[in-house]
């Protein structure tokens, strides 16, 4: 396949590389998604990097907006005026994909990324540390077989002491989950991030607004490349300064896709996660009396004997519940709305034919 070690730059690996359809590649060529804009989006091959627009056809077979391309999606394009413009006219599998529930009243997947091997969790150990808001970003990373890293930032507001206390609170209830201290101000600490990524790998950075990711970014491409904000002294917390989603290539060859700041994190359909976030929870509900049992008050229920004994804590019990209690919530309601947009599908259907068999 031609310019195949350009796109392995980009992170095609074999696990992309086995599933290339070759008769398509008679037709078109491979590209990544780089950028989502509102209307258009930035596909790079390696060579170049340019704009791009998906077909008609596209467009008509999309059910929802999940069915887009988004940052990170590798795709078959075809290119025109002398490689200046292309049209996109499928995506590839993709290996991971990062999603959440669509902000507000809506239960609808949002597509944030896709095609990450690694999220790196940020947050600041001021007043933006969250054990709880921890699991839930992990909850979502591990339902799509991501690996997490956690970055703690803004190690110069606090004493060392704390430092190590906050980051003991994260190893003690997530133990296999790397953590790293730094500031965005110091150069050893920003090194010990950089020494983190690895060429030809992709990186998602996620985290709240005012955190200081945008700020990492600059400080990791060596350039003032990102506008900041500062954040707001009343409640500490920072107003979105990434308004798109970009996937961004360091000198060092490693992928970094930037997010906005996601002050709601939905999530439903989090089985994996669950199991990979609360194992221990998970572990006991096998030895429950009751295989359907709630953990809420049933007799001889293996979750609530370990709470009352204080093996498991009763803010990670409550967090478990609650993720839980919410994601079967927009399951349900998701499922009911596809139910209705099939009916519906099927009304418009029976309509048009009506019509057609009265002319």
């Amino acid at each position: 396949m031609e310019n195949k070690t350009k796109l392995e730059k980009l992170g095609f690996s074999r696990w992309f590389q086995d599933r290339v359809d070759s008769g398509k590649l008679r037709d078109f060529e491979i590209a990544r998604i780089l950028t989502v804009n509102k209307n258009s989006f930035i596909v790079g091959n390696g060579k170049t990097e340019i704009i791009a627009e998906v077909t008609g056809k596209f467009v008509f077979n999309a059910g929802s907006a999940g069915d887009y391309p988004v940052v990170g999606d590798w795709v078959y394009v075809q290119y025109f005026d002398q490689d200046t413009f292309a049209i996109i006219h499928e995506i590839f599998p993709r290996k991971t994909i990062l999603k959440r529930k669509t902000a507000g009243k809506n239960v609808e997947f949002q597509l944030l990324a896709s095609n990450i091997d690694i999220a790196l969790i940020m947050q600041s150990l001021d007043g933006n540390f969250n054990l709880r808001r921890l699991e839930r970003y992990l909850v979502m990373i591990r339902n799509s077989a991501i690996d997490p890293v956690m970055l703690l930032s803004k190690s110069d507001l606090i004493l060392t002491s704390e430092i190590e206390k906050k980051k003991s609170m994260v190893k003690d209830q997530l133990m296999d989950v790397p953590v790293v201290d730094f500031s965005n101000n110091d150069e050893n600490g920003v090194e010990r991030v950089k020494q983190l990524l690895t060429p030809m790998k992709t990186y998602c950075l996620l985290g709240s607004s005012g955190v200081g990711k945008t700020t990492l970014l600059n400080k990791l491409l060596e350039q003032e490349r990102f506008e900041t904000q500062s954040v707001r002294e009343k409640d500490g917390r920072g107003r979105h300064t990434t308004s798109r989603r970009q996937l961004i290539i360091l000198d060092n060859g490693a992928m970094i896709i930037d997010t906005p700041g996601l002050r709601e994190l939905g999530i439903f359909d989090v089985e994996q996660g669950m199991s990979e976030t609360f194992d221990e929870i998970m572990e006991l509900s096998q030895q429950c009396r009751f295989r359907d049992c709630s953990h809420m008050q049933e007799e001889g229920c293996a979750v609530l004997t370990a709470l009352s004994e204080g093996t498991i804590s009763k803010e990670r019990y409550q967090n478990f519940m609650k993720i839980r209690k919410e994601a079967t919530h927009y399951e349900m309601s998701y499922l009911e709305k596809r139910r209705r947009d099939k009916e519906f599908g099927k009304l418009i259907k029976s309509i048009m034919k009506h019509k057609k068999n009265k002319k």
